[in-house]
């Protein structure tokens, strides 16, 4: 399957999805949408479902939703598959509306982690999900995955549960949960599944079906990469590393021999003692003196040819070999060794040198293993184009659809209105970001789709898909600009074990060149009927700079009046723990922006997105980030905080003070963390320097810090020192991220002010004064009149 288009060359013992004999249900043929009810399933002529697949999001078939690219694999193999959407999961009722599936229960929460989608940073509730129609929050339990797993179990006892979803992949081992603040065990023991799928499954869940199929046991198949369960011994013919303990033996202390003469004791100790020194030169002189015996000769030792020599210690196979990490109880009651273990799981994950992980849970009679396999072979070019050519609606289920049979009114699921007219051109990402799932899930590898793939579905959506005016909204994934890129040697790809490809610089072994990218973005906007393409994925802009003509490609034809890049920061302290690159990456990038937009005469916005309180950052770090960004005219509207997930390398460093980046010794470099909610609110409002309701935390913090000259009313001042009359709300350009301070009683309730209104003609947006984006999903707009236009659009200062 290495088709000369592949870009990874390292070897790929898998067999190839496509290779694998039908069911036999594959005569019933493809359904328009997989059935969600009994009455679907009768209409197609099915008496039972093979496979039920149980998720956390709305129904929406489309390559973007894991449910709807694991179902149309699985239906591809000639599998019935059903779909069991946000169920209610008060009872196991509703886990029986399909009736008992043949084969399995494939279980997810979503796209997103379910805490992650019902909590923000701050641990508060939202009151949206983007993944349910309406966008009302709600429709999924906490920890969704477990509580459905559990659900199945109780609906059909007998019928293996095999759990998926990115919501699984961060939770393999035992993990910090922020939320809780404690380590959970692994989401294995928790769920009581009987596989857990890691990362892209569709190698592993096909191999899975095709054997279970077969009737073969679903305990017996250990062997699948990408997978965890449960075990209670490690076999016998597999080699066990120990990497349980940091601890290493100290200096040994010799013991003190009584006997002893008291010189010898004090040349032990660097001394000396005058009178039994002078003795012995006395005697060492008179035995110099004496006559050499020539009877005594030196002991000569010669090798026994007898015995065979020794041979090396030879290092075991490491598709044999297994790491044993911290038992759950140890990385519970120790960060250090939970930081060690961490470690250890991300050096484990290039699917050419990984070798497989096991995790003790539990103690005595109901101690038991989680064992985890090597990652998941990466798809082929050939193998990611057969997934994103499967049979989609691209659209989502019409029961989602309202009295006009439409999903554009109050049941709209605004995830699939953000990716309805985008496309996915690659997975992965080599960036490392610590604070990053991304590859924790997707993996490193980069695994690209054919360019006549893209194309085609560029056309499929300029042909097909309700509402499209011409623009294509994005052309990305992960990341903007990492299509076709990969290392140079399939020798040192297969052995490597760098964290990222281009931290703390680009790797010399890193291919950089874009010309395939380039390629697609001119013969996707040459298309008939394509007006705009826009790249809406973020930009990995250190890597763009390798390529001056794809900088001018992508100003010059693709950027919709902004362009999203993430510096995160810019001092090194934070940058070093997030394993980003400095502000000097991003200002080149900056000159090359304006130099090319200026050449296509288009007045053009970059919006950098920064984070606050990420582990390894001080107040010093935000506040210079703040004079930044006052000296660069940024207001930031949105303010991103530091969101620990399961399993990332910077929650580590938030739940153990230590640095996984480097080895881990109980001395090991320490990490300044942002704890507590007084400090993650400064370091929020040193982003909105500009919001009066956070004035006077700054004044205290300033003054405290010894940087009282901050604070005036001059333009090189970070903050005034007069203080407007506030409510203490947050007012945002979107309306749901706005905040009301809470009313106190009227007694000493405080003047409210009237939200300011915008004149007419003037658009507030993320960054004040950036024009709104356009998407494709809004109608064209109208020309504007000849002569003056009163109002004015607000530009960046």
């Amino acid at each position: 399957m290495n088709a000369p288009v592949d870009v990874s060359f390292f070897a790929r013992a898998a067999k190839p999805l496509t290779s694998y004999r039908k069911y036999w249900a594959a005569r019933f043929g493809t359904a328009k949408f997989l059935p969600t009810t009994r009455k679907e399933m009768d209409a197609l002529g099915w008496d039972s479902c093979d496979i039920i697949v149980v998720t956390g999001d709305a129904y929406v078939d489309h390559p973007s939703f894991g449910m709807a690219v694991i179902g149309r694999m699985l239906e591809a193999q000639g599998f019935r598959v059903g779909i069991i959407a946000q169920p209610d999961w008060q009872s196991a009722e509703p886990f029986k509306a399909l009736g008992k599936p043949n084969l399995f229960f494939g279980v997810t929460a979503g796209n997103m982690d379910s805490m992650i989608n019902r909590y923000t940073a701050d641990r508060k509730i939202r009151s949206d999900d983007a993944y349910t129609p309406g966008d009302v929050g709600g429709a999924r339990p906490d920890r969704a995955a477990i509580v459905y797993s559990q659900r199945c179990k109780e609906a059909w006892n007998d019928v293996p549960i095999i759990l998926g979803g990115i919501e699984g992949s961060l939770r393999r081992i035992a993990h910090y949960d922020y939320w809780q603040d404690k380590v959970r065990r692994s989401i294995v023991v928790d769920s009581k599944c009987d596989l857990l799928l890691y990362g892209n499954a569709e190698r592993a869940i096909v191999e899975i079906a095709h054997r279970l199929a077969a009737r073969e046991p679903v305990h017996e198949i250990t062997d699948v990469r990408g997978t965890a369960f449960v075990r209670r011994d490690t076999p016998a013919d597999w080699f066990e590393i120990n990497s349980t303990s940091v601890d290493e033996p100290g200096r040994v202390e010799a013991h003190v021999n009584p006997y002893l003469m008291v010189s010898e004791q004090a040349k032990a100790n660097g001394a000396t003692c005058a009178k039994e020194d002078e003795a012995q030169a006395v005697a060492q002189a008179a035995e110099a003196g004496a006559a050499v015996n020539p009877a005594i000769k030196p002991l000569t030792f010669v090798p026994n040819p007898a015995l065979a020599p020794r041979a090396r210690i030879k290092v075991p196979p490491r598709d044999r070999s297994v790491i044993r990490l911290p038992s759950y109880e140890q990385v519970r009651a120790d960060p250090v060794l939970y930081a060690h273990a961490n470690r250890v799981l991300h050096l484990e994950t290039n699917p050419g040198n990984a070798r497989a992980l096991v995790q003790a849970h539990g103690e005595g009679a109901t101690a038991r293993d989680v064992w985890i396999n090597p990652p998941p072979i990466p798809l082929t070019t050939a193998e990611m184009d057969h997934v994103f050519d499967l049979p989609y609606a691209r659209s989502p289920h019409p029961r989602y659809a309202d009295e006009n049979g439409s999903h554009d009114g109050a049941t709209k699921i605004p995830a699939w209105e953000m990716i309805r007219f985008s496309v996915n051109i690659m997975r992965g990402c080599f960036g490392g970001c610590t604070f990053c799932s991304i590859t924790e899930h997707e993996g490193r590898i980069i695994q690209s789709r054919s360019e006549e793939s893209i194309i085609k579905e560029v056309e499929a959506i300029r042909d097909s898909v309700s509402g499209f005016t011409g623009t294509i909204s994005d052309l990305g994934g992960p990341t903007a600009n990492m299509y076709r890129l990969g290392c140079k040697s399939p020798e040192i790809e297969s052995a490597c074990r760098k964290p990222s490809c281009v931290y703390p610089g680009i790797c010399p072994n890193l291919g950089t060149n874009h010309d395939p990218l380039i390629k697609i973005y001119r013969r996707a906007r040459a298309l008939k009927g394509i007006k705009k393409i826009l790249i809406g994925s973020g930009l990995r802009y250190d890597l763009a700079v390798q390529s001056p003509e794809y900088v001018k490609e992508l100003v010059q034809h693709h950027v919709g009046g902004y362009l999203k890049i993430a510096p995160e920061h810019t001092e090194q302290g934070p940058l070093t723990k997030m394993m980003k690159p400095g502000i000097g990456s991003y200002d080149k990038f900056k000159q090359m922006f304006e130099k090319f937009s200026a050449e296509a005469g288009k007045k053009q916005y970059l919006i950098p997105y920064f984070i606050a309180a990420h582990p390894g950052t001080s107040d010093e770090d935000m506040m210079n980030l703040a004079i930044w960004l006052k000296k660069n005219g940024f207001r930031a509207d949105q303010v991103q905080t530091f969101y620990p997930s399961p399993m990332a390398t910077a929650t580590t460093m938030y739940h153990t003070n230590k640095n996984p980046l480097r080895k881990i010794t109980r001395e090991s470099e320490t990490v300044d963390i942002v704890r507590g909610d007084k400090r993650r609110r400064l370091h929020k409002a040193f982003l909105r320097y500009h919001d009066a309701n956070n004035w006077p935390l700054l004044r205290e913090a300033l003054k405290s810090m010894g940087r009282a000259d901050l604070i005036g009313n001059g333009k090189h001042h970070l903050i005034p020192t007069w203080q407007p009359l506030t409510d203490g709300g947050y007012t945002s350009a979107r309306r749901k991220n706005s905040t009301s301070a809470p009313v106190a009683a009227k007694a000493s309730a405080p003047v409210r002010l009237a939200p300011v209104k915008p004149s007419k003609g003037r658009i507030l947006t993320q960054h004040t004064g950036l024009p709104p984006r356009d998407n494709g999903s809004a109608p064209a707009p109208r020309k504007a009149p000849a002569g003056p236009v009163r109002g004015s659009i607000r530009k960046p200062r």
